[in-house]
């Protein structure tokens, strides 16, 4: 299986690892089979875009790179005293702070499972920088890195998540603590495998989020509640079809090397059922050339989950608007029926 995979994503590329992020979006649309096959192959999505002819502006700016780091540097550059003070611990002698160093991803897997049972058995507080933690995902071992985890005293595991946008009157942004929500969560899945095998210990339903208070560089913290997100992630993660289903129903050939011809790689996507939605624009390198396609065959998903749910079978724009015309449609479907309503109410308003 590793060798087709390589083949998929061409032999002279080295695979893309996953991170929080990318699950967390692949999570939010399990039905698209070609995002899982891309990231399970480890298939660079944005050399690929680019191939195909729709290039995406995709991921963080330099500029809010740089002051992630320079933000998380602040945080802990008095060996995490500063971080483990927003939970009410005071000193550095106050928790312990392990080496998580060793060879490999599997090796600093095996390290940071290591240290988070010793730090559960011997009680007191311990602090986890950049621990790394594994979790199976459709099958395929993924890695995942959080900023930190904490242990607490009662044998409680807290994902520790540092970001850089601000924190203002105590509340900030919705829409991205509700990201940061659902990247922490992929995290705590990943740290319950740990957990299950380890007397005393529990995975927090919350996170401690991380943030520079008002307008300056001083870190403030917030518990975050993640029980939604954990409930909804691990179901979602569940329903993720295995890799390597979707790569045996593929033609023999088929690769996804961005070194291919044009006309190859469009084939070779088409052949992967995508399950597009304009949320994809904010979470997906290929979001252009699927919301394209998608476009071309007047599929009913680019105008959004909800319209879609609305129109039940009906899968086309086409089809919709022949429905709202009466020319097609079965009359006695609550769809077609509040579709013609609408018309009718259209026809008598612009009358």
């Amino acid at each position: 299986m590793r060798q087709r995979l390589a083949e998929l994503r061409g032999p002279a590329h080295r695979p893309r690892p996953l991170d929080a992020r990318a699950l967390a979006a692949l999570a939010a649309n399990p039905g698209c089979a070609r995002r899982a096959l891309l990231d399970g192959a480890g298939v660079d999505k944005g050399a690929l875009a680019a191939a195909l002819g729709s290039p995406a502006a995709f991921g963080q700016s330099q500029f809010a790179f740089m002051r992630g780091n320079a933000f998380e540097a602040r945080v802990v550059s008095d060996g995490g005293a500063e971080l483990m003070r927003l939970l009410g611990v005071d000193g550095a002698e106050a928790f312990r702070l392990p080496e998580l160093t060793a060879a490999g991803p599997e090796g600093r897997a095996a390290r940071t499972a290591l240290a988070l049972r010793e730090a559960t058995a011997e009680g007191g507080w311990t602090l986890l920088r950049h621990p790394l933690l594994a979790l199976e995902v459709a099958g395929s071992p993924v890695y995942l890195e959080p900023d930190g985890v904490v242990v607490g005293p009662d044998g409680g595991w807290t994902v520790v998540e540092i970001k850089s946008f601000p924190m203002l009157d105590g509340s900030a942004d919705a829409a991205k603590v509700g990201a940061a929500a659902r990247q922490a969560a992929v995290y705590a899945l990943a740290l319950a495998r740990t957990a299950v095998v380890t007397p005393g210990a529990r995975v927090a339903e919350s996170v401690l989020l991380v943030c520079p208070k008002d307008f300056s560089n001083l870190p403030t913290g917030s518990m975050v509640d993640i029980r939604k997100q954990l409930a909804v992630t691990r179901r979602q993660l569940a329903r993720l079809t295995r890799v390597e289903e979707i790569a045996a129903a593929l033609p023999e050939g088929t690769t996804f090397d961005p070194e291919r011809p044009q006309e190859e790689l469009s084939a070779a996507v088409a052949c992967v059922p995508a399950a597009y939605a304009p949320e994809c624009l904010a979470a997906c390198e290929l979001a252009f050339h699927c919301r394209d396609r998608a476009r071309e065959a007047g599929a009913i998903e680019a105008l959004g989950r909800s319209v879609r749910g609305e129109l039940g079978g009906l899968t086309t724009v086409a089809e919709v608007l022949a429905a709202a015309r009466g020319t097609a449609g079965d009359p006695t479907d609550p769809a077609v029926a509040a579709l013609r309503r609408a018309a009718a109410l259209r026809t008598e308003a612009l009358a």
